[in-house]
């Protein structure tokens, strides 16, 4: 498949140039934006990343307090649910999105449709999905064991018909979760949860595909064409068909030799309107956080290779089960495998690249356990082993 190249570009950046313009527009360079809060974050990633493990936090918690500090965790509950400002769809993966995006995944719910199905089979898919709309509609926002229950006694996946159809009437937009409570999907109907204005917008596929991709853009400051494609999960020619008409500029980055020739890229024209200049943040990030969710970006941009290893066989990880990434100064300079117990963080194996490393990650080792509610603070294992004592020590000294 030939790759559309990007127009000759209007600006030149050097690799630290790209990696600070990066920062700032994922709100990790400057000041912090706490009048916006948690929503303002919300809006400024346009995605946050939902999952199911919970170490320090979840994902979706973890996100605001990397740019926010320490954030209180109930607020970003009740930031991200409950008021009407938010909705879960399928974006990146399953996130957390802001309302007024609503309109732009039309595009998706109307591929869902085409389809036809999703993995799951409903035995009778039209009496499922009415009866599920009935119970909506009488009843008010509902969880699935609300519904009648998730599944059918077997395995995580062996899902029960009206699990199926809930789900189905969600990939096609009749149905929005509106929240989750207790880590379960909260359903409402979608002429009831989604404000009329943006209900009653119906955009064609390449008018939601321009504003995702300028949305994209604008959240990664500067971007390759995989890099877009990558944020709300478009395929790389739906990139291509709208790229130039998106509000991008096309760039030159040094050493990005990717996707449409050498150093090829795509910028945020407000990125490029100012010097990125301000306060770095110190602090651990979740390996779900979009400022590194793509890998192959995440080397590109910090020279850093790093694989979430939740599903690696224990024997076979090399950082840990939900190793954290540091960010410290702009650059990522070290990575922790975090538990808990009781109220002791435990620091299972940390990494770190350099002497210079360990302020850093000490510091972030102590905001993190009292954001958490933790009093202590333990190191079990660190790599390199002659930077074990340092880093103890620096712990221990805050």
């Amino acid at each position: 498949m030939t790759v559309a190249l990007p127009p000759k570009p209007l600006a030149a950046l050097s690799a630290d140039e790209a990696r600070r313009i990066a920062l700032r527009a994922q709100g990790m360079l400057g000041v912090p934006d706490r009048r916006g809060g948690v929503r303002g974050v919300l809006r400024r990633l346009g995605a946050v990343q939902l999952d199911t493990i919970s170490v320090l936090a979840r994902s979706h918690e973890l996100v605001p307090y990397a740019r926010l500090g320490a954030v209180g965790r109930s607020s970003v509950e009740a930031a991200y649910w409950g008021a009407g400002t938010s909705f879960e769809y399928w974006s990146h993966a399953a996130c957390v999105l802001p309302i007024e995006e609503w309109p732009l995944f039309a595009f998706r719910r109307r591929a869902f449709t085409a389809r036809g199905r999703r993995w799951h089979t409903m035995a009778d898919a039209e009496r499922s999905c009415a009866e599920v709309r009935a119970r909506l509609h009488a009843e008010g926002p509902l969880t699935s064991t609300d519904l009648g229950g998730a599944r059918n006694g077997g395995p995580w996946w062996d899902w029960s018909e009206t699990k199926i159809a809930t789900e189905w009437l969600l990939d096609v937009g009749e149905v929005v979760c509106t929240e989750r409570r207790g880590w379960k999907r909260v359903y409402d109907l979608a002429e009831r949860a989604v404000p009329a204005e943006l209900l009653a917008q119906q955009l064609d596929d390449e008018t939601c595909l321009r504003r995702l991709v300028g949305q994209a853009g604008a959240a990664l400051g500067v971007a390759t064409r995989a890099d877009l494609a990558d944020y709300h999960r478009l395929k790389g020619e739906q990139v291509d068909a709208v790229a130039a008409d998106a509000g991008l500029v096309p760039v030159e980055v040094q050493g990005w030799g990717r996707d449409g020739g050498p150093g090829s890229a795509w910028a945020d024209p407000a990125a490029l309107a100012t010097t990125p200049r301000g306060r770095h943040r110190t602090t651990l990030l979740s390996p779900f956080d979009s400022l590194i969710w793509d890998r192959a970006r995440t080397e590109r941009i910090f020279g850093f290779a790093h694989r979430l290893e939740a599903y690696v066989p224990k024997p076979k990880r090399v950082h840990g089960y939900f190793a954290m990434p540091l960010l410290a100064g702009g650059r990522l300079v070290g990575r922790v495998d975090p538990a808990r117990e009781g109220r002791v963080l435990i620091a299972r194996q940390v990494s770190v690249a350099s002497p210079a490393a360990v302020a850093p990650m000490a510091q972030a080792l102590r905001e993190a356990a009292d954001w958490v509610g933790c009093d202590e603070v333990k190191v079990e294992r660190v790599v390199p082993e002659s930077l074990a004592g340092p880093l103890t020590a620096a712990v221990s000294a805050g």
